[in-house]
Parts: structure tokens; C-alpha cells; sequence
């Protein structure tokens, strides 16, 4: 395969602070890399030097001859005056494409950058860019990229501002795609799904691995067990070698010269070794109740647009709830509404007296820049309790949530977009909360962070609610979803978000073979005298009982989900019917898929 690209002993840092040294990596055609890093350490200067945006200290950056190269910038701008469409289109716009448009026809390249834009629900093609959110002017930006179909696309985080439906869909369109990729995602599933090669920066080295995301975690954790091996030999042995140096001088002025020459290379070594924090932190979360909090018929519109309609609900105690849904479904309103920020048109929710809320939403980032990130904490707290009776002091919590010394002492105006979100989330965490509401966490934080905060909710001892679009944490750490679907439509899924995806899956295709059936054989789903050839006497008995049960099996289903969200089931009732509601659904799937397989037989 050509070389598409290849970068050469690259060097880039900013003032004292040095982000990667001599780092060299080369990408052939129909490669697609992700990058993954530690927020700060340069993933998007790395695209930005690439892209011709910025300079680096030292290296060289080598396209092919005539290669076209699209860059999808994580906070694109637009000239103004420039309405949706034609910013998609328009081809004077040298930080978001290098090389001119193909020639296509007009037209059809018109038709194509529409729909793109559909795709990624901008429906109002002649809105100015002005009038239009960050989120938008990202799926412009996206969209205008993935129309012109460069030989070379650059993505820096994707997935950012996109729903659930947008992404799997951009990963459908990546996937079907030629364009070789390189691309910033903190989305694990993207990047399993879209990626066939990882390259990671961590402490100013790159790392190269040839898989998937899978792949790659399973290749580092082998990478850090074997450093951290030979950082504990190092340890050991510089312990061993400061004794004998701290010994009386005469002591050591016979010894040999290179063993002291060795010891200060030791040290080194041992200052430059970076080792996993081994950490487990399992926060003593404050006492909470039995009661959490009830929503009785919760109603909420803005004009036309209904969030809840009648909604109920009873949160049991250390429930770990999902919340996803499309973009302007509700899904922030609904958090808004709980906490108080904004008032029901109709109905209340009853809180309990010990929930004490911790509270990470989208717009909630607000530091003194002139503070230190160590201070920053310690004006929260300066210790947190464990829950084996131990304490943690604000700095052993920040080093955790990757914040070493060093860094704890910069001043919070230093810090990337990423670190400053990292921040944000420690003084959350700090407050020890009962009962978590995270609003779209994952959007700035990155993989290293996201796995340390999976681990941390998994062992929380409290109540949590999650609102996001990363389908792969959503996995990790709720037990069940609530799906807003839009206009008041809310289901309630006892399993995550995968189990609902799969669940949806198995209706929409039995869906589609009921009606292909309906429309071939003039069948319906109940039992009707039908013949066929291709089933044996007792494969048609079995699809007659199937068309008998499956009906009665939803129609038990659709029963136990309007007690759960009757709001009148006590803790107990509660947890039982859910576990019912679960056992049916997966009993379902089961039987659908066995008469999906008879029914194809049958057609």
C-alpha cells in the first residue's frame, strides 16, 4: 500500500512544558488509526501540526503528492454570513480542507452534502452559521468533510455533540468508506468499530498497535504489567544504591567511580518511570435512605414540544440509571427538573431527606483561572473517606484522577479543554455525594479518564444517574435505561444499552418479517390455515404456539411496564417486577428469533 502520510522525529512543546519528543509513525493508505492520549498531552496539537495549523519544534510532516486531506477541527469556525448549506459547500476554507473539491457534478454534490446534513439532523439548510450552536456548527463542519471525500480525512473527537443515532450512523458511512482516517475519540465502541490500527502517546513516547481498540487494551495492560515489573526492580535497587550514598563520604571515596555514575543514571530512570496508579478508591458515600425520590405525573412542554407527559417513576436505592435518547428529546430538562433548576408544568417529585445530590452538567464548568488546581480541591476538602475507614488527602485524590504533583501546582488557566472537565469532575466527586447526576460526562474526558471513572462508579456506594451518548460507559456502568424517545415517549428498559439496542433489533427485524410475510403468503402473525412444503408437521405446530405465545408474552410485557411507571409499587414490588419484565424480554427475543427463523422456512 502507498504511503499516504509520514511524520518524522516530531517535537512539540510550550514553553518548560514538553508534550512529545521525536515521535515518528507513518500512515498507508486505507489504514484507520485512532490516537488515544491523556487529555493534555497534545493530541490535537499533534492533528493541528499535521494539518499545516501549527509549528513544531523540530521533525517534518510528508503527504503524498497530490493526496486530498480533509480535517474535521474539534471547535470549527465559519466566516459569517454563510448560511448551512453553503458553509458545507464552500471550498475557500484552507483549516478544513487542503486540497481543492473533486470535480463532481454540481448537483449531485449539492444532493449529497443535504443529505449528509439530514443525517446529522440539520434540517434548516439556509440558517446562518451564526445563529448556529457549537454542536451544529460541528456537524456542519462533518458534514462538510465527509461530502468532499478526501483521499485523507483527520478527525478530532467525532462523536462530540452527535446522538446516539448520529454516531452509529457515522460509524455505518466511516466503515463503508475508502478514506484512510486518522481521528481523536474517546467512543471505544467507534473506535472498535471504525479502527484498525491504535497509536497512543503517553509520557512524551508513542506506542503503535495493529487492532482494534479491544486489541490495544488488551496489549497495554500487558505493556504496563511488564513496566511496572521493571519499575519495582528499578525502585528496589535505587532504595539499595541511596543507603550506600548516603553513607559517610569517606565511606564511598574508595568505591568505584562508575557505580556513582550509575546511580545517577538510575535516578533518573526512576523519576522519568511513569507507573499505573494502583489506587482503588471506594468512596465512603454519606448515608442515604431507603427513600430516593418519586415522580408523580410529571408533565413538561415548551410550546409543541412535550418532554413528559403524565411520567412516574420510583428510584429505588442504589439504582444505577442511563438516560439516553436523540438530541431535544429532554433528556437535560428532565435532570433540570429533578434537582430543582426547573419547575414541572404538572406534577412534583417527592425527594428524600438524605439525598444529598452531586451534580456534573454540561455548562456547570466555572473555575478562577488564577487558582491552583491543588487549591481549586482543598477549598472543597482537604481529605475524603474511604470506605475501609482510611482517609485521602486532596492531592492523593487529584494524583488518581491523573493529576501528579507537578501538575496540581499549575494554575488552572494552563490547563487543556480536557483537564479543566477532569477538574471540574474531582470537585464534584470530592463533595462525597450520595446520589451522582452526570450530564454528558464523557464528552471531554478521555479513555484513561473515562476507565478510572468506571471504576470509581462501579464501587460507589450511592445512586447515580447517567446522561450520555458513549454507549461503551453507559455498558460499563448503568443496570437500566430510560429511552427518551420524543414527545412524552418514555421506555423504561431493565438491561443497558447494548441489551436495548439488541432488544430493538430483534423488533424491528420481526416487525419486517411480519409484513414481508403479510404481504407474500397473506398471512398475519396469529394462526391463520396456511401450507408449506418446507415445514415438517411438527415445525408447523411449533410456529402456531409461537404466534399464540409471543402476543400473550407482550402483552405481559406491556402490563408489568405500565406498573413500573405507575409510581404506586413499593421498593420491594418494584425490584421484583423489574427482574420479571427482564426474564420476559430475554425469554422473547428467544421465541421471536426462533419464529423468524420458521417464518423464513415457511415463506
Amino acid at each position: 500500500m502507498p504511503v499516504y502520510l509520514h511524520v518524522s522525529s516530531l517535537t512539540k512543546s510550550y514553553g518548560n512544558r514538553l508534550l512529545f519528543a521525536n515521535i515518528s509513525f507513518g500512515i498507508s493508505e486505507g489504514q484507520r488509526i485512532g490516537l488515544i492520549a491523556e487529555n493534555g498531552t497534545g493530541k490535537t496539537t499533534l492533528l493541528d501540526i499535521i494539518a499545516g495549523k501549527e509549528d513544531a519544534d523540530s521533525g517534518e510532516v510528508i503527504f503524498r503528492r497530490d493526496l486530498r486531506t480533509g480535517y474535521l477541527e474539534q471547535n470549527p469556525h465559519f466566516p459569517e454570513g454563510l448560511t448551512a448549506l453553503q458553509a458545507c459547500l464552500s471550498t475557500d476554507i484552507s483549516d478544513l480542507t487542503r486540497n481543492p473539491l473533486p470535480a463532481n457534478s454540481s448537483l449531485d454534490y449539492e444532493l449529497k452534502a443535504k443529505q449528509i446534513l439530514s443525517r446529522l439532523k440539520i434540517n434548516d439548510f439556509n440558517q446562518n452559521t451564526e445563529e448556529l450552536s457549537g454542536g451544529q456548527l460541528k456537524r456542519v463542519a462533518l458534514a462538510k468533510v465527509l461530502t468532499a471525500e478526501p483521499d485523507f480525512l483527520m478527525l478530532d473527537e467525532p462523536t462530540n455533540h452527535l446522538d446516539l443515532e448520529m454516531i452509529e450512523w457515522l460509524e455505518d458511512f466511516l466503515s463503508r468508506s475508502r478514506t484512510t482516517l486518522l481521528m481523536v475519540t474517546h467512543d471505544r465502541y467507534f473506535l472498535d468499530r471504525v479502527c484498525s490500527d491504535i497509536i497512543e502517546i503517553e509520557n512524551m513516547q508513542l506506542y503503535q498497535y495493529k487492532g482494534s481498540y479491544t486489541y490495544y487494551s488488551e496489549k497495554r495492560s500487558e505493556r504496563l504489567d511488564a513496566q511496572n515489573s521493571e519499575s519495582e526492580r528499578a525502585n528496589n535497587l535505587f532504595r539499595k544504591e541511596s543507603e550506600w550514598m548516603h553513607r559517610q563520604p569517606q565511606a564511598r571515596a574508595i568505591k568505584a567511580k562508575a557505580r556513582i555514575d550509575a546511580f545517577y543514571d538510575l535516578e533518573k530512570t526512576v523519576k522519568q518511570i511513569k507507573t499505573a496508579d494502583k489506587i482503588k478508591i471506594t468512596v465512603q458515600a454519606s448515608y442515604i435512605g431507603k427513600k430516593i425520590f418519586e415522580a408523580r405525573h410529571i408533565s413538561k412542554r415548551y410550546g409543541t414540544v412535550v418532554i413528559t407527559n403524565d411520567f412516574n417513576y420510583v428510584f429505588t436505592r442504589y439504582e444505577k440509571l442511563g438516560i439516553v435518547g436523540n438530541n431535544g428529546t429532554g433528556k437535560t430538562t428532565f435532570i433540570r427538573m429533578l434537582i430543582g433548576e426547573i419547575a414541572p408544568d404538572e406534577g412534583s417529585f417527592d425527594i428524600g431527606e438524605t439525598v444529598n445530590f452531586g451534580y456534573y452538567s454540561q455548562s456547570g464548568l466555572q473555575f478562577d483561572e488564577k487558582m491552583k488546581v491543588i487549591d481549586v480541591v482543598r477549598n472543597i476538602a482537604e481529605v475524603i473517606d474511604l470506605d475501609d475507614g482510611n482517609k485521602l488527602t486532596a492531592s492523593q485524590f487529584l494524583r488518581h484522577f491523573l493529576f501528579p504533583p507537578d501538575k496540581q501546582q499549575d494554575f488552572v488557566h494552563k490547563l487543556s479543554g480536557g483537564e479543566k472537565q477532569r477538574l471540574y469532575l474531582c470537585t464534584i466527586l470530592i463533595k462525597n455525594p450520595n446520589f451522582l447526576i452526570l450530564d454528558e460526562p464523557t464528552n471531554d474526558l478521555d479513555i484513561i479518564t473515562l476507565n478510572i471513572l468506571e471504576e470509581y462508579l462501579a464501587a460507589f456506594k450511592g445512586c447515580v444517574i447517567v446522561v450520555s451518548h458513549d454507549r461503551y460507559f453507559m455498558d460499563k456502568v448503568v443496570d437500566h435505561v430510560l429511552v427518551f424517545k420524543g414527545q412524552g415517549e418514555i421506555k423504561d428498559f431493565p438491561g443497558n444499552y447494548t441489551q436495548y439496542r439488541e432488544s430493538e433489533n430483534v423488533r424491528l427485524k420481526v416487525q419486517g418479517e411480519r409484513l414481508k410475510i403479510k404481504g407474500s403468503n397473506s398471512c398475519t402473525f396469529h394462526p391463520v390455515p396456511c401450507t408449506s412444503t418446507k415445514l415438517s408437521f411438527k415445525e408447523k405446530r411449533e410456529l402456531e404456539l409461537l404466534e399464540q405465545t409471543i402476543p400473550e408474552m407482550e402483552a405481559e410485557q406491556s402490563l408489568l411496564e405500565a406498573e413500573l411507571s405507575s409510581g404506586n409499587l413499593s421498593s420491594d414490588d418494584l425490584h421484583t417486577k423489574s427482574l420479571q419484565v427482564g426474564q420476559i424480554i430475554e425469554e422473547l427475543d428467544k421465541k421471536t428469533l426462533r419464529w423468524i427463523e420458521l417464518s423464513e422456512k415457511f415463506s
